[in-house]
């Protein structure tokens, strides 16, 4: 027998198809996650000169995903605020529609500015998604039957994840590379028309003002600091006074971000959140799993296609590991939540997560592909060990009627981490590189050294144009890449074992008994 809720009730129509709605929900998840997969395997054909790509440099690279992580992150605050007041299922709507048109607009980029600025167009779209679902999730699912719903949700990522690189692979293998932003456009449609027919609408009663102010100090802290992170990354010189001065006044910006919400009436990020130390710990350690997958994933694409000569397609069905393992253990991982508590799973998790980002530093151009199916295998793994369990916590530390700030939090602090990973390991990778490629360009015209050791496609590219006497380039860029790659895996280790690190000390840990589980809920939700 179910316990009391308080009202209002969720109606028993909607508590009959609440599994249909998570359906739905899902499929809406699916493209927001399926945008970002899927450009993983494009970066490569997307880097290459026209008409086959756009030939983007790295950085440009870089911001083609983070226009896209940043706008979003920036967004989820008001999104979850706007939802919470109009009704999710409008803003849903809404944002679906924007997303499409964005993507479309993507498709037909003619330079990678373009295409920048249509990625953050898509991002506007899905930061009113993404926050929508798990606050229809939360208002659609009694207490007792969310920790499943966030399980299967979360492998929805997982599925997303599976989905993305292997259309993406069969897309760039038959069309041009516009295709992997224009399939997102029946997608929309089709979730559209169900999201119409299936999904109830809901809001809170209380609902807070808007904080354009916030709003804006958020974002420009944050490209500020993603922007001189990424351009350290290409002048591979972190003390040059352009950076600095760019980092430094990121930096300056979010501090007056934190401060100015602390003092609103109406913030758009409530920081007395963050009192709590579960939900606090939580939330670092999925921007932390984050920050480590999205920057390993970046390098990872360059790995198996121009060190190991893989085409998108096979790039896309060797992750599938890495997204079956989601899949499989994410709906599962409250189970073992419920028999080991959420400290002992998430910390777990986050140290598997580490032991496989650093087995990437012992990767070679011959080492056996069975090993990297593995590694990826037990990447998911860790992920889906650490997402369920910390998105249970943050969901269920707030009233039901915040869900969408709530959901807002948590997604944006993922984004965040995402976006800082590929910025931060991403430049590390970049600065490796280039000082390990630079002393063996001596031979190239002085026009042509910059150029070639911007990134490995770079030197490739450089390579090709060279012909026969490029040839001894192609073993030189490789040993290269493969240094900068085992120092960049190490990096991401190392983050991944400070999120466990934190989850050790400040997550709660397994329940006594069912009645001390509830009160242990209660203290979540409380703050204490």
């Amino acid at each position: 027998m179910t316990t009391a809720v308080p009202e209002p009730r969720i109606p028993e129509a909607v508590h009959r198809r609440r599994w249909a709605i998570l359906g739905v929900l899902m499929l809406s998840l699916l493209i927001v996650v399926l945008d970002n997969s899927i450009l993983n395997v494009a970066i490569k054909t997307i880097s290459t000169p026209a008409p086959t790509g756009l030939g983007a440099t790295q950085s440009e690279l870089e911001w083609a995903i983070n226009s896209y992580t940043l706008a979003f992150a920036g967004l989820l605050f008001t999104a979850g605020l706007i939802g919470d007041r109009v009704g999710r299922k409008k803003v849903l709507l809404g944002g679906l529609v924007v997303f499409g048109i964005g993507s479309a607009l993507a498709a037909e980029s003619g330079s990678p500015g373009q295409l920048i600025a249509y990625r953050a167009l898509m991002a506007l779209g899905a930061a009113f998604v993404m926050p929508a679902t798990l606050a229809v999730l939360m208002n659609v699912f009694e207490r007792e039957e969310q920790p499943k719903a966030i399980g299967i949700w979360a492998g929805g990522v997982g599925l997303a994840i599976a989905i993305g690189p292997i259309t993406g692979g069969v897309l760039l293998d038959h069309f041009w590379w516009g295709s992997v932003f224009l399939i997102n456009v029946p997608i929309v449609l089709i979730a559209l028309a169900l999201m119409v027919w299936l999904v109830p609408d809901s809001r809170d009663p209380r609902p807070g003002r808007l904080d354009p102010v916030g709003v804006v100090l958020s974002v420009v802290g944050l490209v500020l600091l993603v922007y001189g992170i990424i351009r350290g990354g290409e002048l591979a010189d972190f003390t040059d006074p352009t950076v600095l001065s760019t980092i430094g006044a990121g930096v300056v910006v979010l501090a007056a971000f934190v401060v100015f919400e602390k003092r609103s009436d109406h913030p758009s990020l409530d920081v007395t959140y963050f009192k709590n130390k579960v939900f606090s710990a939580a939330m670092a350690a999925i921007a932390l799993v984050f920050f480590a997958l999205m920057g390993v994933t970046f390098f990872s694409i360059f790995y198996t296609q121009s060190v190991r000569g893989y085409s998108p397609l096979e790039s896309g069905l060797l992750m599938l590991p890495l997204a079956a393992a989601q899949m499989i253990f994410a709906p599962r991982a409250r189970l073992i939540v419920d028999r080991f508590g959420n400290r002992v799973t998430t910390t777990a998790g986050l140290l598997l997560l580490a032991g496989a980002l650093a087995a990437f530093a012992t990767f070679e151009a011959d080492t056996p592909i069975w090993v990297l199916e593995v590694v990826f295998f037990l990447m998911g793994t860790g992920m889906a060990h650490v997402m369920t369990p910390t998105s249970v916590v943050i969901m269920q530390a707030l009233p039901r009627e915040k869900a969408g700030s709530a959901s807002a939090l948590s997604n944006t602090f993922r984004q965040v981490g995402g976006a800082l990973g590929i910025a931060v390991l991403g430049s590390v990778l970049s600065t490796a590189y280039r000082n390990g490629i630079e002393g063996k360009l001596g031979l190239l015209p002085a026009g042509l050294r910059d150029t070639a050791g911007e990134s490995i496609e770079a030197t490739l590219g450089v390579a090709a144009k060279l012909g026969p006497r490029g040839d001894a380039l192609l073993g030189t860029a490789n040993d290269a890449f493969l240094h900068a790659m085992h120092i960049t895996a190490l990096c991401g280790s190392g983050v991944a074992l400070i999120g466990a690190l934190v989850a050790a000390l400040f997550l709660p840990g397994r329940p006594t008994d069912p009645q001390s589980g509830r009160q242990e809920q209660e203290l979540v939700a409380a703050g204490e």
